[in-house]
């Protein structure tokens, strides 16, 4: 019997819908790992939790919260590069691992595309931690009156 890597699957993914690159699958795939472990951390005393299932909006958080971590300031620049422009991109990934992903990725009843739509803008995400805050903007000085 042939184990279906991930690597295999994301190839037959970007065979089919060139949107995204490799590198955006790998990607969501370490952010997903990262958003688990953030969302579901071992409490003291108490064993982790066998469903390590995430909303999209716990899902999203993460992506942003990784992709700050490994980018920076370049995260827009890098996700632009890979096709993805908007949460609902992150949805689109998501759900082509979960429909070609031969059972490696699942999705509950409760989950659909729309939990990726309007979480936040990418602008707000990942532009605007990186601004000057208004507090630290010099405040222009009057012109006296000729």
């Amino acid at each position: 019997m042939h184990t279906v890597n991930f690597d295999e699957v994301v190839e037959r993914i970007v065979a089919r819908d060139p949107r995204y690159t490799r590198e955006a699958y790998h990607f969501l795939r370490e952010a997903l790992d990262h958003t688990q472990k953030r969302v579901h951390r071992e409490v003291r005393g108490h064993k982790e939790r066998q469903d390590r299932h995430v909303t999209g909006q716990q899902l999203l958080d993460g992506l942003r919260e990784y992709g700050l971590q490994a980018f920076g300031p370049m995260t827009l620049f890098v996700f632009n590069e890979w096709g993805i422009r908007r949460c609902e991109d992150f949805g689109e990934i998501v759900f082509n691992l979960v429909e070609h992903g031969n059972g490696m990725f699942g999705k509950t009843e409760q989950d659909s595309r729309d939990d990726f739509r309007g979480n936040y803008t990418f602008d707000e995400a990942f532009r605007q931690p990186f601004l000057p805050s208004a507090k630290s903007k010099p405040t222009p000085t009057p012109t006296p009156p000729s």
